[in-house]
């Protein structure tokens, strides 16, 4: 288990985009206009509102309501406690990671194609974790291009996200989703 705390600790923050110790709307805003920025889309251009919305109906859908009474914020120890649940309910897991997942795959597939590119899973990467290395960022592709064609399919991509958050194997490719594993130690 104790990979697994790891792991969700580390993705807590790194998901704490203004770094204030709580994961809020504001930081998935934040998450979004990083995401267009890589993607090069202007602000205040519709495709860059429509990656901002995408992130921000993330916050609203899946994770906000699970927030207690704390205002809107959603701490680091709560973040970490719920999510261990994960491990030990794999139907939970696969539902609302799953979900997460599925919702974010849709933001990183830019160009909506079915499939992220090297180019849009580094942008999506660098959205959520900009100081992730681009060594890092081919690494983690490589283990999670499981069939090895050059871009991550939506079970692909789903796998790596579910594996992250909720698997407590230290072998699986999903533990490469922030780039290599043992960068985190």
């Amino acid at each position: 288990m104790d990979i697994l705390r790891e792991k969700i600790s580390h993705g807590f923050d790194l998901l704490d985009a203004d770094g204030d110790g709580a994961l809020t709307e504001a930081d998935h805003v934040i998450m979004g206009d990083r995401a267009a920025d890589q993607l090069g889309y202007a602000r205040g251009s519709a495709e860059h509102a429509r990656m901002v919305d995408a992130y921000v109906a993330v916050w609203r859908d899946l994770h906000a309501p699970y927030v207690g009474g704390a205002g809107g914020r959603m701490t680091k120890r709560e973040f970490v406690t719920s999510t261990l649940t994960l491990a030990a309910d794999p139907e939970a897991a696969a539902t609302t990671v799953g979900a997460l997942a599925r919702a974010f795959f849709a933001i990183a597939d830019a160009d909506g194609d079915g499939r992220v590119s090297r180019t849009e899973f580094d942008a999506f990467q660098r959205s959520h974790f900009p100081g992730i290395g681009q060594a890092d960022l081919d690494a983690a592709f490589a283990h999670l291009d499981r069939d090895g064609d050059g871009a991550l399919d939506p079970a692909e991509f789903e796998s790596a996200v579910v594996e992250y958050w909720s698997s407590t194997d230290p072998a699986a490719p999903g533990n490469w989703w922030m780039g290599r594993p043992d960068a985190r130690a």
